[in-house]
């Protein structure tokens, strides 16, 4: 295997060996963007994310400049990166000063900076655009095809990473909701037998008893049986038990 083979497989083994449960998904992320600048040979790279509000925001960069570059690209509005998360589409862009009327303001910033060159590819989630990986070089030209579609992979990694991380955080939700809800269960039987033993009713009936008083009383099932096995006095008036049918 070539050199850049063997640099190129050990990367992206190292960048799965991260999406693990509990991942630090910004360190993921800054990790990618030095990794990937490193093997597409360009001098700096961004990632851009977009939040709820469908905004734009700053989530990664591999250099303090390429982190101005970004902040200084959403504040003006303006730039190739606002324009591939818009288009959904690779926005390539081999000389900035070739093109000065194609964003006057953003030119001025990266020139500033340092930089002369900029592409941008799309992080996709199925058909939802959902932010931009932004590369950066200090001398002019293209990507060549080979090196634009290991940016894109590159792309798609810092996706899934994204995607495990918010997997990982709805499975938790999950796994917290059910427990949650076994264990209203377990109260809930205890509170029906309770109601049962004192008022001489079925298990059915002491159900019915409870939701009916809880309806009632614009309170939660659970509460109200908590308070029947703590025998709390808030609900004293359940002592004659309600068997209208829910």
């Amino acid at each position: 295997m070539a050199h850049g083979q063997q640099q190129l497989a050990k990367v992206f083994v190292e960048l799965a060996d991260t999406l693990v449960a509990d991942f630090d998904v910004i360190d993921f992320l800054h990790l990618l963007t030095e990794r990937c600048a490193g093997l597409l040979g360009v001098d700096a790279v961004g990632i851009l994310l977009t939040d709820q509000r469908d905004h734009l925001q700053l989530v990664a960069a591999s250099t303090q400049k390429a982190k101005d570059l970004e902040l200084f690209q959403l504040q003006s509005e303006q730039g190739p990166c606002l324009d591939c998360f818009a288009t959904g589409q690779p926005v390539l862009c081999a000389d900035l000063s070739a093109e000065p009327q194609r964003w006057p303001v953003f030119a001025a910033g990266a020139a500033e900076a340092g930089f002369v060159a900029v592409h941008a590819l799309p992080m996709r989630l199925r058909d939802q655009v959902i932010g931009a990986l932004n590369l950066f070089s200090a001398t002019p030209g293209g990507l060549g095809e080979d090196t634009t579609d290991l940016g894109q992979a590159f792309a798609d990694i810092a996706t899934i990473g994204l995607l495990s991380e918010r997997a990982a955080r709805e499975q938790d939700l999950l796994s917290q909701q059910l427990q949650i809800a076994l264990n209203t269960r377990i109260i809930i039987e205890q509170a029906k037998g309770t109601l049962a033993e004192r008022h001489g009713l079925s298990m059915d009936q002491a159900f019915i008893t409870l939701r009916v008083y809880a309806r009632n009383n614009n309170r939660k099932l659970a509460d109200v049986a908590l308070a029947v096995i703590d025998n709390h006095p808030n609900v004293a008036d359940l002592s004659h038990p309600q068997r209208t049918q829910p």
